[in-house]
């Protein structure tokens, strides 16, 4: 099939890195994988990040022009399924509804939310917008089991929907662990890692988190590898700055330096404060590491508690240090961890099964709608009169 792909907050090109732009680039690999012709449809970004009203409504009237010429340039080659990858009130779908419906071909949305808080909020007018979208979408694919309760909401819970596991490219861990991982490692201390990003809010207060823990276990051998960079650098540094010593900040690497990094490494320490998943819990399992991370649906949905890692209370830096000094204190229970990480994540959320699983959703939405099953849709989408 011939795939429209458009991911309206972050496209897959995009200069900044992101585990948003991560994911949309895997789904478009995993896509091309199944054996589909997959394209950008648009680089339109409909994000705002401040709130403001006024601007929303700009990038609407922008998108509408837009989305008029994209369906005229369509027609001549359509494709047979417009795939949008990740909407909210923050990024709605401006393009996907409209164009879709225009050229008569399946709206598809992989990982929509929902904030009901935003309905009368600085997001409104996104927040309204993307639930049209949600609601004349043939099928929402669900990453994230967090959105599963507030979609259905405004879907009804007889709308279609499929679950689709996060997933990596695996063999792009194994290829790097194959010449890089030490199979003799040293007694002590512990080698601790983590890969994320340094910005305000969520990932900052989860920097802050694991110093906590890291502070009440002075008395354990072990040491922090930081991989990552961002704006709030200094507020994380000042962070972990009682633990300097035995904290190193390699900044941010490249691909290949992060999977070295987690090779050489025994433990992935990440508390994940309002983590959707966590690609990098993902990447550390491949590489043979138990994880520690919070206890959010998000995160469940792709570590095995107390199997292929450990999940506390999110924000909880006791019981974070509490998880993490059983590891500590236990190699064996690390390496049998380790290895049941790289078998799961190898079974369950490797890119070869993901393909496999959007070629399902796909050739059912396609089928559907050329059976009748899927009435329809008009060329915009019905106003939001009355938003939940």
């Amino acid at each position: 099939m011939r795939i429209a792909f458009y991911a309206p907050l972050k496209a897959p090109d995009h200069p900044i890195p992101s585990g948003d732009r991560a994911l949309a680039r895997l789904l478009m690999r995993a896509l091309a994988h199944a054996g589909h012709d997959v394209f950008v449809a648009s680089r339109l970004r409909s994000f705002d990040g401040r709130g403001d009203r006024k601007r929303q409504l700009r990038l609407m009237q922008v998108a509408d022009r837009v989305a008029a010429r994209l369906a005229g340039r369509l027609r001549v080659q359509p494709p047979d399924v417009w795939f949008t990858y990740h909407v909210h009130h923050k990024a709605p779908d401006l393009l996907g509804p409209s164009t879709s419906a225009a050229l008569g071909v399946p709206y598809v949305i992989a990982e929509a939310s929902v904030a009901p808080k935003q309905r009368d909020g600085a997001w409104a007018p996104g927040y309204a917008r993307a639930l049209d979208a949600i609601r004349v979408a043939d099928t929402i694919v669900y990453v994230n089991p967090v959105d599963v309760a507030q979609v259905q909401r405004v879907r009804g819970s007889d709308a279609h929907a499929a679950m689709l596991a996060p997933f990596i490219d695996v063999s792009a861990f194994t290829a790097i662990g194959e010449v890089s991982r030490v199979d003799a490692r040293p007694a002590a201390p512990t080698r601790l890692v983590t890969v994320a990003m340094m910005r305000e809010g969520a990932k900052l207060a989860s920097y802050r988190v694991l110093a906590a823990a890291l502070e009440q276990l002075r008395d354990a051998p072990w040491h922090l590898h930081i991989v990552g960079d961002g704006a709030a650098r200094a507020s994380v540094e000042a962070a972990f700055e009682r633990l300097d010593d035995r904290v190193t900040f390699a900044g941010a690497c490249a691909a290949p330096d992060v999977s070295r990094a987690l090779y050489d490494s025994d433990v992935f320490v990440w508390p994940a404060i309002d983590e959707a998943f966590g690609m990098a819990f993902l990447e550390a399992q491949a590489c043979g590491l138990p994880v520690i991370g919070a206890a959010s649906a998000g995160v469940a949905s792709v570590v095995l508690n107390g199997r292929t890692g450990l999940l506390v209370p999110p924000g909880d830096a006791v019981a974070f240090a509490g998880a993490l000094r059983s590891l500590l204190g236990n190699p064996a229970l690390r390496r049998a961890m380790g290895c049941a990480a790289s078998a799961h994540v190898r079974d369950h959320h490797d890119l070869s099964t993901a393909a496999r699983r959007l070629d399902d959703i796909l050739s059912g939405v396609v089928a559907r709608r050329r059976s009748g099953a899927t009435p329809a849709r008009s060329s915009r989408p019905a106003p939001s009169a009355t938003l939940p």
